[in-house]
C-alpha cells in the first residue's frame, strides 16, 4: 500500500545512510522501524542481510582460517560493540 509522509530533511537524510549502510531499501528500513515500534514482529520483513566480519590473508585469493582465528575476531567485534568490557 503506498501512503505520503513527510519527514524533517535530517531525519530523511538519516533514514536513507541508515537503510544504505544496512544494505536495505528505504521501504524495508522504514517498513522495519514501524513495526518494531508497534511491537508486532510478525509482519517484519524476513530478508536481511548479514555482514561477516573481514579476515585478512597474508596470500591473496586464498583463506587460511582456524576456529580460533574466528573466535578471536568476534571477541574483538564484541569488546568493541562493549568498550573492552
Amino acid at each position: 500500500m503506498r501512503t505520503t509522509v513527510q519527514l524533517p530533511t535530517e531525519v530523511l537524510r538519516a533514514a536513507k545512510a541508515e537503510a544504505a549502510a544496512r544494505g536495505e531499501t528505504l521501504k524495508e528500513f522504514l517498513t522495519r522501524a514501524v513495526v518494531h515500534e508497534l511491537g508486532d514482529s510478525t509482519t517484519a520483513p524476513t530478508r536481511t542481510r548479514v555482514r561477516l566480519p573481514l579476515v585478512e590473508s597474508t596470500r591473496p585469493h586464498t583463506v587460511d582460517i582456524s576456529n580460533a582465528d574466528i573466535e578471536a575476531v568476534f571477541a574483538a567485534e564484541d569488546a568493541e560493540k562493549h568498550g573492552g568490557h
